[in-house]
């Protein structure tokens, strides 16, 4: 594949400056009349509803329209540049971006266990059934060696990455998908594992191509549609969650789609289309997001948590209104806040998706991240979430083709440079990154140290018009 989606059109259309060379070819690609025919028919489910959906509380919308045309995204790139003459970077931050990134490796290798793995035992407060501990070090060892694979040259030796691919293998083979699935963790699992063995195949013949097609496969049947008899109406459609926790959310459905990209899969593609439903009633935009919470809310173009069963969001519940929207001021008319990770995660997926800066969601999502512009906090959740933030900022900015974000106050921010910095700064004397909030396991320093690291290697990596 060749890179054909860059989002340098964004710049032209929101910011004012030029990135300094000539856009790259684009190609679109026809979205098929029977993708957009399953997907816009308001028939019925092609089965009975599946015991998981909480009827009560399932809200029923307009179908978005689904795209005729999408533009495809630039090929992944499954590892950093070789020479700073392929990125943009200043020769300072080329320098540190390569030293911390090749400390946070050298402590990931010293912590991997003997079989391993990265967070070996360790129960999440996600999960509810067996095997939940193998299901957390699958996902998190997925991306660790997603993390080696990128940065073969900065890895104190090639074995951790050897010894990461042999744990991911050895859990599918006692487990398989559906096995890991049972722990509530399925969708991450999988995702983590697609995007770990894409990374190490891209420079192997065939890498593990058997276990990687598995890993996609599990990913499309994971996804809520028509087949578990929900009707593209429905605010569940499109959506990936926890399996065994019912309701889609924006998290686990952006982590499917990384993956899906990562894996070379097409936005044409139905698991994709049916992804942009459920991101397009995620987003805090009047326009194109009928739901009554978004109808009454601040119109800013950020993302919430999920729009499944009325919506939620933890930018609410920060806010002291309730993760539902429960808890508001007498009077108010019910709305959920927008916050940095999922926005960061919304803008990705949209681009993913196959959508262009002329395309008003796109539009809106980069207007929010020019008002909230920030690395020191999840905009809306303070500390909670920081790594899992940065790391989605960074894959979202590489895949737009932005070298600069201007808020505005007219500021122009070099997102490496100040992500370089940034990680710089927070890297603790052994290497290793730590949150000092407990949430979604960020205390734990494998997990922040391998979203650290994944997003210096997204900084790090060739600079589209430079390739």
């Amino acid at each position: 594949m060749h890179p054909v989606f860059h989002q340098v059109l964004i710049s032209c259309l929101l910011c004012p400056f030029a990135l300094g060379s000539e856009p790259p070819i684009t190609e679109s690609k026809a979205v098929p009349e029977r993708v957009r025919q399953t997907i816009e028919s308001t028939g019925g489910g092609d089965s009975i509803l599946d015991p998981r959906v909480q009827v009560d509380k399932i809200t029923e919308l307009p179908v978005p329209a689904v795209p005729s045309t999408v533009v495809l995204p630039a090929a992944p790139v499954h590892r950093i540049a070789v020479d700073r003459s392929e990125t943009h970077l200043d020769e300072a931050s080329w320098a540190n971006a390569r030293a911390i990134t090749r400390r946070g490796l050298a402590w990931l290798e010293s912590t991997q266990s003997r079989r391993g793995g990265w967070m070996e035992g360790t129960e999440v407060v996600a999960t509810d059934q067996p095997p939940r501990e193998a299901a957390a070090a699958v996902a998190v060892t997925g991306l660790g060696l997603k993390a080696f694979a990128q940065a073969p040259a900065l890895a104190p030796s090639p074995e951790a990455v050897t010894r990461a691919l042999g744990f991911v293998r050895a859990a599918i083979e006692e487990y398989g998908f559906d096995g890991l699935a049972a722990a509530g963790l399925g969708n991450y699992v999988a995702s983590s594992v697609t995007m770990g063995l894409a990374a190490y195949g891209s420079l192997s013949d065939p890498g593990d191509a058997q276990t990687l097609g598995d890993a996609v496969a599990f990913l499309r049947t994971n996804q809520w549609d028509r087949v578990e008899g929900i009707t593209p109406k429905q605010d569940w459609y499109g959506g990936a969650g926890y399996g065994s926790r019912g309701r889609p959310d924006l998290s686990n459905t952006q982590m499917m789609l990384d993956a899906l990209y990562d894996a070379g899969v097409s936005p044409e593609e139905p698991v994709v289309q049916k992804a942009l439903v459920f991101l397009t009633r995620t987003q805090n935009l009047k326009a194109t997001n009928p739901a009554a919470w978004a109808q009454a809310g601040s119109d800013d173009g950020g993302f919430i948590y999920t729009p499944a069963n009325d919506g939620e969001s933890f930018g609410s519940a920060v806010a002291g209104e309730g993760r539902y929207g429960e808890t508001m001021p007498e009077g108010a008319a019910r709305s959920l806040r927008s916050y940095g990770s999922m926005t960061y995660a919304g803008f990705k997926s949209l681009l993913y998706a196959g959508l262009t800066a002329d395309d008003q969601r796109v539009a809106a999502a980069i207007g929010w991240i020019q008002r909230h512009w920030t690395l020191t906090e999840n905009p809306g959740l303070g500390g909670q979430g920081l790594y899992y933030y940065i790391h989605a900022m960074a894959r979202a900015l590489r895949a737009s083709g932005l070298d600069e974000i201007q808020t505005s106050d007219g500021t122009r921010h070099d997102w490496r440079r100040e992500l370089i910095t940034t990680l710089s700064d927070l890297q603790r004397a052994d290497g290793s990154w730590q949150n000092d909030e407990d949430r979604w396991e960020e205390s734990r320093p494998e997990l922040a140290t391998i979203y650290a690291t994944l997003a210096l290697e997204e900084a790090l990596k060739p600079t589209f018009d430079v390739e």
